[in-house]
């Protein structure tokens, strides 16, 4: 086993009453594509998990190695099933295929570079049991140093919000109001409502999931979870964050372009934002803007190369 992100994995503690799930069945969902070195230890982390019921891998197009990987893992470990065939259809299509293919009473929806923690699966199912039956709650995202990752709670996303995150201007203390990303910000105690989490550690109900229709595939990669936080809401259910469930994600271990990963998160915001227009100014605005958000996702990844700095 390649032993990437091996020191993240914390020690078991003895769970508390308010920890421990019913006996409800869990799936976790994983879509894979090129995912690169990252992917041994993601599976491992799953499998190693007791309260992991059935896992779900859904392989969107991989090289051999990581094919023949994804087969002699399945061999091994006959509660890990794989989905294939289909191509690489997107992140949200794969997602969705997952979940039909499931049979748990919760979803756990996870990136093929994230370190499951242990007990941090059933702590979120916890937290998605113990609420309605639309609940979506995200875990907490951390990088490899363990400090918050960007993106992990965030809050409501507007066509001014984005353009002022995406170009850095919310770096200034005139701005700084109008940042989505809250890492800097003290965690919270508790489990606790906020408008989006993200898409790379949540858990839902299977019935609500679907109720929904699952992801929007109209989006590639990218936005699909800023999209079903807002429907989540708009539908009367709940989006929370859960500070002590926690992933270890490395991000950024795909072989996939830089560049076209940006093009599609800018392309996804510009298609939320006319989505979820409401009146013809909201629409007039949602379709000016799109050049700019769609121009600043893009610009992102050729200044990291000129300035040598990590995404």
């Amino acid at each position: 086993m390649n032993d990437i992100g091996a020191s993240f994995v914390a020690v078991e503690t003895v769970p508390t009453p308010h920890d421990v799930a019913p006996r409800a069945r869990l799936s976790v969902i994983m879509v894979v594509y090129m995912t690169g070195e990252a992917l041994d230890q993601s599976l491992a982390c799953v499998l190693a998990d007791p309260s992991v019921d059935e896992f779900i891998v859904v392989d969107n197009g991989s090289d051999p190695c990581e094919a023949a990987l994804l087969d002699d893992v399945a061999r091994r470990h006959p509660q890990m099933r794989l989905v294939r065939g289909q191509g690489n259809v997107g992140f949200a299509r794969g997602a969705n295929l997952g979940a039909e293919a499931a049979t748990g009473e919760v979803l756990i929806f996870l990136n093929p570079d994230a370190f499951l923690q242990p007990g941090c699966a059933r702590v979120l199912a916890r937290a998605v049991l113990d609420g309605g039956p639309l609940r979506l709650v995200g875990g907490r995202v951390l990088n490899a140093d363990r400090t918050e990752q960007r993106g992990a709670r965030r809050g409501e996303i507007t066509p001014l919000a984005a353009l002022l995150s995406l170009s850095g201007l919310t770096r200034t203390k005139a701005l700084r109001r109008y940042e989505v990303h809250w890492e800097n910000e003290a965690a919270p105690a508790a489990l606790c409502p906020v408008p989006t989490i993200s898409g790379a550690f949540f858990a839902i109900r299977r019935t609500g999931y679907l109720s929904l229709g699952g992801f929007d595939e109209g989006y590639f990669l990218h936005v699909e979870d800023i999209d079903l936080c807002w429907r989540v809401r708009e539908a009367g259910g709940e989006v929370m964050f859960h500070p002590t469930a926690e992933v270890v994600h490395l991000g950024h271990t795909s072989r996939a372009s830089p560049l076209k990963v940006e093009l599609s998160k800018g392309l996804g915001l510009a298609r939320y934002f006319r989505k979820r227009a409401h009146g013809a100014g909201e629409a007039l605005t949602a379709w000016l803007l799109w050049p700019l958000v769609v121009g600043a996702a893009v610009v992102r990844p050729l200044l990291w190369r000129l300035t040598g700095r990590a995404a």
